[in-house]
């Protein structure tokens, strides 16, 4: 048993260098080298965060049924990576290359993913169903965004966005959850269509594809 917990402690440390190196090194430089060639701030940042989104919380999710026993460690450092990205908000020293001032959404992110994790454990015992919404949060929301982004240079919430969504979440979940899992990629690329304020997609769309595969539960 202590062996185990020593294995997921090292694992979840590798995890977070390459988040780490990911959000100061790695993106600093994709920006620069946008920038370089005359894409707008507020584009390359957009693009920054889906590289993010995908590298960082989508991929960290899909390997979490295959490192960790329990979603505790995992959360745990979902939770310090809130606190990470929410110092240079309070600080006024943001990562400028990714953060802006105008929101917090990737603190959001960070804890939404933590909670997912969390969430998915205690509801279906299976680390596996975690992947689902957090896989939703990170690479289909990923998809919108740089769909849109491409299509209209800024941030917005066009159709053809969530459509690209669908596109990817629908599939993914119906392979990993079945029918109620293909419904819950239909939920989540809907919802994320929509501003509803305080909450903002990071939160939205993980919390309804679990409330769909929970309710598939109780039918099931």
């Amino acid at each position: 048993m202590e062996g185990q917990l020593l294995n997921e402690l090292a694992y979840a440390a590798v995890l977070l260098v390459w988040i780490v190196l990911l959000v100061t090194v790695i993106t600093k430089k994709t920006y620069e080298w946008m920038r370089g060639r005359g894409m707008p701030h507020n584009v390359a940042i957009y693009y920054n965060r889906k590289i993010i989104h995908a590298g960082a919380g989508g991929l960290v999710a899909v390997l979490v049924p295959f490192l960790f026993s329990s979603p505790l460690i995992p959360f745990a450092f979902a939770l310090l990576l809130a606190v990470f990205t929410y110092l240079p908000h309070k600080t006024g020293k943001l990562f400028y290359w990714f953060q802006d001032p105008e929101n917090i959404y990737e603190v959001h992110f960070c804890i939404t993913w933590g909670l997912s994790i969390l969430l998915s454990w205690l509801a279906f015992r299976s680390m596996v169903y975690a992947v689902v919404p957090t896989a939703f949060m990170s690479f289909g929301d990923g998809v919108t965004g740089v769909v849109r982004n491409a299509v209209y240079k800024r941030r917005t919430k066009a159709w053809i966005g969530n459509l690209a969504m669908a596109a990817f979440c629908v599939p993914v979940g119906y392979a990993i959850a079945g029918l109620w899992g293909a419904l819950a990629g239909v939920a989540s690329s809907v919802v994320e269509h929509f501003e509803l304020k305080p909450l903002d997609d990071n939160i939205t769309v993980p919390l309804t594809a679990l409330a769909v595969l929970f309710i598939g539960m109780l039918f099931a």
